[in-house]
């Protein structure tokens, strides 16, 4: 019994001492959260809540620009009226010698602006008047050519060096053309310059599979384009022929416009020259061909005739003149007399305008990472190049099989220069990342390999190469005839033709 009763009061003692312990655990928690909350809100009381107002630029705009409120001028431009302040538009040297000079319109409240420039909108003479009432502006890619021209018209420097960096960051195959056209117009050369490389990124790997897109250059555009020596040729240089074919036929009937694909397109093109009557005569000697001429003189015509194939098309195009030909041919035969007396062994130095000038240029798009090797296939005076990609380093062979020694160069070294670039694009096809080997001198033996860079890690896939090769030595060479004295100058040709050659792994 007093076991039992010893035990009862135990437990009844616990539980006490328990609850105690909880009522006093609770306190303190109670007193830590209340402490808490005096500490935030103390903080909350003490620390300064910063609100935007509207700022002094928005004020000006709504209040002086929007609502015109104390407006001292009227402005009047292709039939509109702004209610505007001289103070303000004095920011742009067009009005400052308007009214600060002795002209009649600085004693006047309303002045008319005759324009004449198309791209001058009524929504561009908004956004510009605008801008000269806020420290910002807001530019919309399909209006920037409108507000590039009247900023042009009233000589705002800064917000044409704004317009300049919207048009360099949308420049695209809708843009490019237009961006490069209107950069002439207004004198902005940084757009003009970007716009100009993005074509020549872009003329052959995007325009040829997109022909239709062709007619909306223009012949000097066109002519500059190809001859740029650093136009990146996808293939060779007859695949630029055939982008020029397409081109000039398409400028011929701006209206054409096939539901068809590339395929059939280039078709059509083909067919119109070809059908032409054996007595007819070449095209470019033409009426209609003469204001094409300058662009199709621009190709490097030596580099047309490497291979048979090729030199049948222009057979049948009958686009470019015969007489054209003879120069490059007897050019083409003078070096390969060289290379084979062993008189020319190669181009050593020769000065960057010489290279560029003369140089073969070709190139290809590899779609994915991984081995592979090419040539581009064709008459190259019996050197037989081979570029390898492996593990992202790209190296040059001079390949040489025994069983084809009568068409290759038994020289046991060849020289030449090459200038490898490689390139990366960006979603609107924009030049994300180059690298480039520089004009480089090479010295090969027979089945020599040599590597020519490690690719950098910013380069990414799909990669665009282009290649200038110079595989014999430019020079001048003087042709007598009775009537007259032909002046052959350059380089022959190398390692192009009209198609690449995958070379498959040994």
């Amino acid at each position: 019994m007093g076991t039992l009763l010893s035990k009862q009061f135990s437990s009844a003692a616990t539980n006490v001492t328990q609850i105690i312990r909880g009522r006093k655990r609770k306190y303190e928690e109670d007193e830590e959260e209340s402490s808490h909350d005096e500490n935030v809100m103390e903080l909350s009381l003490n620390t300064p809540k910063r609100k935007k107002l509207l700022s002094t630029a928005q004020y000006i705009y709504q209040a002086l620009y929007k609502e015109a409120r104390s407006s001292d001028i009227t402005v009047r431009a292709l039939g509109k009226s702004f209610e505007l302040h001289k103070i303000y538009l004095c920011q742009s040297p067009y009005f400052n010698s308007m009214f600060n000079g002795s002209w009649r319109e600085s004693q006047e409240d309303f002045i008319a602006i005759e324009i004449t420039d198309p791209n001058v909108t009524i929504k561009s003479l908004d956004i510009v008047f605008g801008s000269l009432y806020h420290d910002e502006v807001t530019l919309e890619p399909l209006e920037i050519i409108g507000v590039l021209a009247t900023a042009a018209l009233f000589q705002l420097e800064g917000l044409i060096d704004k317009c300049a960096e919207v048009m360099c960051e949308t420049t695209n195959s809708e843009t490019a053309v237009n961006y490069y056209e209107n950069a002439c117009t207004y004198g902005v050369q940084g757009v003009k310059k970007f716009a100009f490389e993005w074509l020549q990124t872009n003329l052959l790997g995007f325009f040829s599979k997109n022909s239709n897109r062709l007619k909306s250059i223009d012949v000097e555009l066109m002519t500059a384009l190809v001859s740029s020596p650093d136009l990146c040729v996808m293939q060779t240089e007859f695949s630029l022929y055939i982008v020029l074919r397409s081109w000039m036929y398409l400028k011929l009937f701006p209206d054409y416009n096939p539901e068809k694909g590339d395929k059939e397109v280039a078709q059509d093109h083909t067919t119109y020259f070809s059908r032409r009557q054996d007595d007819e005569d070449y095209f470019l000697l033409t009426p209609q061909g003469r204001e094409y001429e300058k662009a199709f003189r621009a190709l490097r015509l030596r580099n047309l005739l490497n291979h048979y194939v090729d030199i049948k098309i222009l057979k049948q195009d009958k686009i470019i003149p015969i007489q054209w030909l003879y120069e490059p041919v007897f050019e083409q035969w003078v070096h390969m007399l060289h290379i084979d007396h062993s008189i020319d062994k190669g181009p050593k130095k020769v000065d960057d305008k010489v290279f560029y000038e003369t140089c073969m240029r070709c190139g290809r798009i590899l779609q994915d990472e991984g081995f592979q090797k090419w040539r581009w296939t064709g008459f190259n005076f019996g050197l037989d190049l081979v570029l390898i990609v492996d593990t992202r380093m790209l190296s040059i062979k001079r390949h040489h099989r025994t069983e084809n020694e009568r068409l290759l160069s038994l020289q046991v070294k060849r020289e030449f220069l090459i200038k490898i670039t490689l390139i990366s694009l960006n979603d609107q096809r924009q030049v994300k990342h180059s690298q480039t080997t520089g004009i480089k001198e090479l010295s090969l033996e027979k089945n020599e390999e040599r590597p020519l860079l490690q690719m950098d890690p910013e380069l990414n896939y799909p990669l665009l190469i282009s290649a200038n090769i110079l595989v014999v030595t430019p020079n001048q060479t003087k042709i007598e005839s009775n009537n007259a004295t032909v002046t052959i100058t350059g380089d022959i040709p190398g390692a192009l033709n009209r198609s690449i050659h995958t070379v498959k792994q040994s």
